[in-house]
């Protein structure tokens, strides 16, 4: 019979008080940010228009399926290590710090060069992350970021050389 008064901490124990509020916090961020950045990014696939279309279309729906697929591992982790994460929509504004993009109308380079920015201003804070799960010894947290980091960056790549002509 499990007791009421059960505490959130996993049965990892592995982090002291201070290591799984700050790691979690900073997970919260980051989580935020991957739903601003995957919303936005599907934003701009369901809108995009142009001679592009095709390509950028299916281009935005893949890096959104990738973007997505990040979410579930970065809240658990959080959880995994005894804190806690984003609870709603509300609690996503108020972390968020990739910027909404609600404009009806956005042309289709304004778009890519966008998410271009908005995906190396992710992996940035990816780092700042990992530099902080690494000096506590976080190193399950620290590997998945490095993953994720290389992806970032590989679909800020992708962006950015959309737009070269």
């Amino acid at each position: 019979m499990m007791s009421a008064t059960r505490t959130s901490r996993p049965v990892l124990g592995a982090f002291d008080d201070k290591a799984v509020s700050e790691i979690s916090s900073a997970l919260a961020v980051l989580l935020a940010d991957t739903f601003a950045l995957y919303i936005k990014t599907k934003n701009f696939h369901w809108h995009v228009r142009g001679g592009h279309f095709r390509d950028y279309h299916r281009m935005l729906d893949e890096q959104g399926e990738q973007i997505f697929a990040m979410t579930d591992a970065l809240a658990e982790r959080a959880r995994k290590i005894g804190g806690t994460t984003i609870r709603s929509i509300g609690h996503i504004a108020r972390l968020q710090t990739i910027r909404d993009n609600d404009l009806e109308l956005v042309d289709p380079a304004a778009m890519i060069s966008e998410l271009c920015e908005d995906n190396k201003k992710l992996a940035a804070d990816m780092r700042r992350t990992h530099e902080l799960t690494s000096g506590f010894n976080d190193f399950a947290t620290t590997s998945v970021l490095e993953n994720w980091i290389e992806e970032t960056e590989g679909r800020a790549w992708f962006l950015y050389e959309t737009t070269a002509d």
